[in-house]
C-alpha cells in the first residue's frame, strides 16, 4: 500500500472537466484533500482504486468526481442505471446524493437513490425515467431487482463507499450477489476505513490490479482528536450525562438500544436540553428530520445508536459520548470519527462505572487508542474541563415551530393535494387527486371529484374527461368548449373559474 504524502495540486490539475472544477470553485471547494489528489486520476482513467481512508477524509467526491464524468458519456436507459455507488445505511445515501447532485447538473448526468425506508413508487419511477448514477443500500435495491424495476446490466462503474462497515452490518451476501450482476471487466472503486476481513475478500474477487492510496492515518491516531475514559459512580452517571449534553456545540451521545437512546432523550428535554434520539425504529422521514434539525443547530445533542449513527455525516460535531461502551473496538472507531472531521478538532468520551473498567481498558487497547483516564463527580471542575460540561435550566426544553418552507416541485409551488381527502359518504370521492407534474401515484391540485378516473390526466393535474369538451385547463380537468367555465377538481360544485356551476355527480 502507498501513502500520499506529496504536495496535494489543485482540482484543475486532476484531469476534471473544467465544468466541474468551476462549480467546485462556485461552492467554495479549492483545494482537494488528499484522498481526492490521489484517487481521482487513476479513476478519471478508468483503473480500479482502493482507497483507505477514515470518515470525513473527503472520499464522497474523491469516487463520486470521477463517476459523474465517466456516467455522463452516455444516457442511461430506463431501469438500467451506468454507475451504481453501494452504502451502508440510508443517511449515508442521501448525504452522497445530495453532495454529487450540484456536479451531476453540470456534466448533464442524473443521481437517483434507493434505499429503505422510502417509496417504493418514487424510486421505481426514478429508475423507469433512467439515472446515470444509482446511489442505493443493498437490502432495498435487491429488492427492486428482484420486482425487475433495476438491471444492473449496463453498471460499468461500481464503488463501495464505507465498505467495512458494510461488512460489519452483514451485507457481505447481498453485495457479492449485486456485484455478480454488473457488467464484466468493469471499473471498481472500493474506499474503506480498513481493509481485513470481509474486506479483503471483497477485494481480491472483485478488484484488477487496483491502485491503492492510504492517506489518512487510523482513526484512533488522528492528532486533531482527544480520547478520555471517565469513570463515574453509577447513582452520578445520569446527572453527568446530562451536564455533558448541556454543553456548547453539538454532541452525540451513542447507547446500546432504542429504548435507552428514547428513555436518555426525553431525560435530556426534561433538563432543558435541545435533543433528540436517532435508531432503527424511526421512520426514514423522521430520521431525515432529526439529522436536518442538528445539522442546523435546532437541536444541540443527538442520542443514538450504533446501527442509526452509522451514516450520521455531519460537520461540526465536537464531541463524542459513549455513554453505553460498544461492543467492540471498531464500533469504537466507527464512533469517534463522527468528530474531528476534515481536519477539525473533537473528542471522545467514554463513561465507566467500577465494574467497566477492565472491559474499557481492553477496549481502548484493541482500537490502538491512549486514552486520559479521569475519577469524575457531578458538577466537578475537571468535568468541566474535559468536556465543557454545565448545569442546565433543568426547565423542560418545548421545541419550537419548524420554519413554514415553501415547497416546490419541477412545475412551481404546489397548490393543491387532497383538499378533503376520502368523500364517497357524501356521493363525491377525492377532491384532490394526482398533479400532473408529479410521477405517477402523488397528490397534487386537479383530481377525481367521483371517485372513478375520467380519462387521462391533464397539463396542470387530475384527470381530463376523455369526452370531447375542449382544450384543456391549465390548472387540472376540462375548460367548456363554450369558454364558460369547467372541471377544475379542486371545488365541489362551486363556480368554476368563468362562473358557472358544475356539480360532480350531475356532469358525471
Amino acid at each position: 500500500m502507498t501513502t500520499d504524502t506529496a504536495v496535494t495540486p489543485a482540482f484543475d490539475g486532476l484531469g476534471l472537466p473544467q465544468e466541474i472544477v468551476a462549480e467546485l470553485d462556485r461552492n467554495g471547494v479549492t483545494t482537494p484533500f488528499p484522498i481526492q489528489a490521489a484517487t481521482i486520476p487513476d479513476a478519471l482513467e478508468g483503473r480500479d482504486v482502493l482507497g483507505c481512508g477514515r470518515t470525513g477524509s473527503g472520499k464522497t467526491l474523491a469516487f463520486g468526481l470521477p463517476v459523474l464524468v465517466r456516467a455522463a458519456e452516455r444516457r442511461a436507459a430506463a431501469n438500467r442505471p451506468r454507475a451504481l455507488i453501494l452504502v451502508p445505511t440510508r443517511e449515508l445515501a442521501h448525504q452522497v446524493r445530495d453532495a454529487l447532485r450540484p456536479y451531476a447538473r453540470v456534466v448533464g448526468a442524473r443521481v437517483g437513490d434507493v434505499v429503505g425506508g422510502s417509496s417504493y413508487t418514487r424510486q421505481i419511477n426514478e429508475l423507469r425515467r433512467g439515472v446515470e448514477v444509482l446511489v442505493a443500500t443493498p437490502g432495498r435495491l435487491t429488492d427492486l431487482i428482484e420486482q425487475g424495476a433495476c438491471d444492473l446490466g449496463d453498471v460499468g462503474i461500481s464503488v463501495l463507499d464505507e465498505a467495512d462497515q458494510m461488512c460489519d452490518m452483514g451485507f457481505m451476501p447481498q453485495v457479492s450477489e449485486l456485484l455478480d450482476q454488473v457488467r464484466p471487466q468493469g471499473q471498481t472503486l472500493l474506499f474503506s476505513a480498513t481493509l481485513d476481513g470481509d474486506v479483503d475478500k471483497l477485494v481480491r474477487r472483485y478488484m484488477n490490479d487496483p491502485r491503492t492510496h492510504s492517506v489518512d492515518p487510523p482513526v484512533s491516531q488522528v492528532t486533531t482528536m482527544e480520547h478520555h475514559l471517565l469513570k463515574v459512580l453509577p447513582r452520578d452517571k445520569n446527572k453527568i450525562v446530562t451536564q455533558i449534553a448541556a454543553r456548547e456545540g453539538r454532541t452525540i451521545l451513542f447507547v446500546r438500544s432504542k429504548y435507552r437512546a428514547d428513555t436518555i432523550s426525553e431525560q435530556l428535554v426534561q433538563a432543558g436540553v435541545p435533543c433528540a434520539s436517532l435508531h432503527g425504529g424511526k421512520t426514514q422521514s423522521v430520521r431525515t428530520r432529526t439529522l436536518a434539525k442538528f445539522r442546523e443547530g435546532r437541536i444541540q445533542a443527538l442520542v443514538a445508536t450504533d446501527v442509526a449513527a452509522r451514516g450520521i455525516h455531519v460537520d461540526g460535531i465536537d464531541l463524542v459520548v459513549n455513554v453505553d461502551l460498544p461492543t467492540g473496538h471498531k464500533d469504537y472507531l466507527h464512533r469517534g470519527g463522527r468528530t474531528a472531521r476534515a481536519g477539525s478538532s473533537g473528542a471522545v468520551v467514554s463513561l465507566v462505572a467500577p465494574n467497566q473498567r477492565r472491559m474499557a481498558r481492553r477496549l481502548l487497547s484493541d482500537a490502538g487508542v491512549d486514552a486520559k483516564q479521569h475519577l469524575v463527580n457531578p458538577g466537578d471542575e475537571l468535568l468541566t474541563e474535559v468536556t465543557g460540561a454545565k448545569e442546565p435550566s433543568w426547565e423542560p426544553w418545548i421545541e419550537p415551530p419548524e420554519p413554514v418552507r415553501e415547497r416546490r416541485g419541477r412545475g412551481g409551488p404546489r397548490r393543491g393535494g387532497y383538499r378533503g381527502g376520502y368523500r364517497s359518504e357524501r356521493g363525491g370521492g377525492y377532491r384532490g387527486g394526482y398533479r400532473g407534474d408529479r410521477s405517477r401515484g402523488e397528490r397534487g391540485e386537479g383530481g377525481y371529484r367521483d371517485g372513478e378516473r375520467q380519462g387521462e390526466r391533464g397539463e396542470g393535474g387530475g384527470h381530463r374527461s376523455d369526452r370531447p369538451r375542449g382544450e384543456r385547463r391549465g390548472g387540472g380537468g376540462y375548460r367548456s368548449g363554450d369558454n364558460r367555465g369547467g372541471y377544475r377538481g379542486d371545488r365541489r360544485g362551486g363556480p368554476s373559474r368563468r362562473g358557472e356551476r358544475y356539480d360532480s355527480a350531475q356532469r358525471h
